[in-house]
């Protein structure tokens, strides 16, 4: 009997990766609609002084973060389905109220509707976790990859939906694409809804031990392992927000086209997700660290490669490169915050290091709007040497320590 609810069990996990899958490629292809169009338009929406340009794409992050730990509380005292369903109603106000702030003309309500987007984006962070609640070991693994396949087709699906609905609502700019945004979301909502609950939510008592189970935060973040870990994950999110923010305004401004800007965009998206199938099993044979350092060198790469050009092959090369080294940057320094932590502790330190890390990204985008309008985009790239010298220095000095004390106890 046991054996054949594990392999009913299976079969719904099966199921449901396909249900996440299909719903995280329309649902997260949003979010490329948003960073396209984002910074081009509040530059349309804004008077004179365009230093806030990016602050829409800003308040987008800022709404993810804000919402990540929420968002997981809510799932786990309600379920996956109707979260995720719940989820998408962000999206589909935040598409109507842009479409409605740029028939207006009003700059802060569309910076109020990419804040919405970015609350339901931190819903679709719960999409890998939701494939690993239940199952064997085999099939979790094999529906985490189908769930982050989710993530490449959505790299295509947004860019492309900017390109194709750009002239929906002409002469207004841009409306076309965010009241295709809302569909999305209203699409996305209906897939959700598909989703079957495989796992119960946890008790209280687990919920309450998650939370403030285990070691004092402070000390847990004094570990240098911790420090390093989340210094990286920092470096190569703000990095990544810092030059993708950039990147379309100046496409834009360098005279290439709304489609080339969305176009690099879908690429960066896809050099993002696309490692993933294999990152896992690059750390497994090369390890974290040497993960991490790859990542560092890759944004290094693509900063070369800003500074040196402003044609379109220019821009997309440092876009691609931009997203390879988030991904290995990324999933390195959080493979390696799962060493400073018990599984007690879980919670409350994943719950930091997110807000930490989206918080920066949040900075870094709102910080991309007044260089590009400024020192401009050559020097968006050089920050990247110095942030990248420090994050280095830090996993040196958490290697170094880590041989010390290993060769103290031997």
């Amino acid at each position: 009997m046991d054996t054949q609810n594990s392999v009913e069990l299976d079969r719904q996990v099966r199921r449901n990766a396909v249900v996440l899958m299909a719903a995280n490629a329309v649902n997260a292809s949003i979010l490329p609609i948003a960073v396209t169009l984002g910074g081009l338009a509040g530059f349309y929406l804004l008077g004179a002084d365009k230093s806030l340009a990016t602050l829409p794409i800003t308040a987008s992050t800022v709404g993810a973060a804000l919402t990540t730990i929420p968002a997981a509380m809510l799932m786990s005292r309600i379920g996956r389905r109707k979260g995720f369903v719940l989820g998408a109603a962000p999206a589909i106000l935040g598409g109507l109220l842009a479409v409605f702030a740029l028939l207006q003309g009003s700059f802060w309500l569309f910076v109020a509707s990419l804040f919405l987007v970015g609350m339901s984006g931190a819903f679709n962070q719960q999409y890998r976790f939701a494939a690993i609640d239940a199952g064997s070991p085999a099939v979790r693994t094999k529906a985490m990859s189908l769930v982050m396949a989710g993530g490449m087709f959505s790299g295509i699906i947004g860019p492309q939906t900017v390109i194709f609905t750009n002239d929906w609502l002409s002469p207004i700019m841009f409306a076309g694409s965010f009241l295709a945004a809302a569909i999305l979301g209203c699409i996305g909502l209906l897939i959700a809804s598909l989703l079957r609950d495989v796992a119960p939510p946890p008790t209280h008592a687990a919920r309450l031990l998650n939370a403030s189970g285990g070691r004092p935060l402070a000390v847990i973040a004094r570990q240098p392992r911790f420090i390093a870990a989340v210094l990286c994950a920092i470096s190569s999110y703000a990095l990544m927000s810092l030059v993708m923010t950039a990147a379309p305004l100046a496409m834009i401004g360098c005279g290439l086209t709304q489609s080339d800007a969305a176009l690099g965009i879908q690429w960066h998206v896809l050099a993002m997700y696309g490692p993933s199938f294999f990152t896992g099993k690059l750390i497994v044979r090369f390890g974290k660290d040497r993960i991490v350092i790859a990542g560092m060198a890759l944004l290094v790469a693509c900063a070369l490669v800003g500074i040196t050009g402003i044609t379109l092959a220019h821009f997309w090369i440092t876009l691609i490169l931009l997203g390879f080294g988030w991904n290995f940057g990324f999933i390195g320094a959080t493979a390696m915050l799962a060493e400073t932590y018990r599984p007690e502790e879980r919670g409350k330190v994943q719950g930091l290091n997110d807000f930490l890390v989206l918080g920066s990204a949040a900075t870094a985008s709102l910080l991309s709007g007044k260089l590009i309008g400024g020192p401009g985009w050559a020097f968006i790239n050089m920050i990247v040497f110095p942030v990248v010298m420090l994050s280095l220095a830090a996993l040196a000095w958490s290697f170094w320590l880590q041989r010390t004390a290993g060769r103290e106890k031997a």
